[in-house]
């Protein structure tokens, strides 16, 4: 009996909305406070999960850039001072305020770099073309001749260099400018006068850069070192000369010195280990 009754109880309960009749107000209150949680909060098989506010992320901006015209300052041609070029002197440089003014579209700017580019290419190759006649002409510079020496970029014509067929993009680079042709630059820009002085000073320059570092071979002394003088560690030394080179004179100097003066290494003098002997060199002498 009881079996039955629990199966209509059962078969009740699935087919009223309300699993009872009577309701407390315990129930109505926490059943409220569902409905209200449930309207709140939805359930989870909306897949939604509010996102925290210090947390949200902040929206990238496109960050791009653009371009609408291109302004070129031209300056004229001036004794540089400030460059120092392989050899020779006349640096080129450009005066302290521009003379013109102009502005171009994009388009308009490649078109004139383009123009520019090419009439560059032009001077480059009559220039090869020259030097291959004069080379053709004298046997490679091994018989005189007159009308060589003679032979003119205005002999060149167009005609005699193939422009056509060559991209200005993939061929034009920037060429060293030997000396005449930089003193040419400047005459053609209105330099009367230019500074012979630059020259000599250049050429100590090109000369202090060749001859790096001080004299100092088998030991360094910090009075007459050069490195010392200027506040800087030797460079002078030979690692391989100190190691293997020093004869026992020079040894006993060296150590009769370090122990009259600290009894270590002076400050300008960089300590070097011995080699190991597969770094051993065949050349020198022990």
């Amino acid at each position: 009996m009881s079996g039955i009754l629990k199966r209509k109880f059962e078969e009740v309960g699935g087919t009223s909305p309300c699993s009872c009749v009577w309701e407390s107000d315990d129930d109505v209150s926490s059943s409220e406070s569902a409905d209200s949680g449930s309207n709140v909060h939805p359930s989870a098989s909306n897949h939604f999960t509010p996102s925290s506010i210090l947390k949200r992320e902040k929206r990238k901006r496109a960050k791009n850039v653009h371009f609408n015209c291109v302004t070129v300052y031209y300056f004229t041609r001036r004794q540089g001072f400030t460059s120092v070029p392989s050899q020779g002197g006349s640096t080129l440089g450009m005066s302290t305020r521009h003379n013109s003014v102009r502005q171009y579209t994009l388009g308009e700017f490649a078109m004139e770099q383009e123009r520019l580019h090419r009439e560059m290419l032009r001077e480059h190759l009559r220039e090869e073309k020259l030097n291959s006649l004069k080379l053709k002409m004298t046997k490679n510079g091994t018989v005189e001749s007159e009308e060589a020496n003679t032979l003119t970029l205005d002999d060149i014509s167009d005609d005699d260099i193939d422009l056509d067929n060559t991209e200005v993009d993939e061929y034009f680079f920037l060429q060293p400018l030997p000396t005449k042709k930089r003193r040419a630059l400047l005459r053609a820009s209105g330099v009367k006068k230019i500074d012979v002085e630059e020259k000599h000073e250049l050429r100590a320059i090109r000369l202090s850069r060749e001859d790096c570092g001080c004299d100092c071979r088998v030991f360094c002394d910090p009075e007459t070192c050069t490195c010392s003088l200027a506040g800087i560690k030797c460079q002078g030394l030979d690692s391989k000369l100190a190691t293997y080179s020093i004869s026992w004179e020079s040894a006993l100097v060296l150590v009769v010195w370090l122990s009259t003066s600290t009894a270590s290494v002076p400050p300008s003098q960089t300590a070097l280990g011995p080699f190991s002997e597969a770094e051993q060199p065949d050349d020198l002498a022990y």
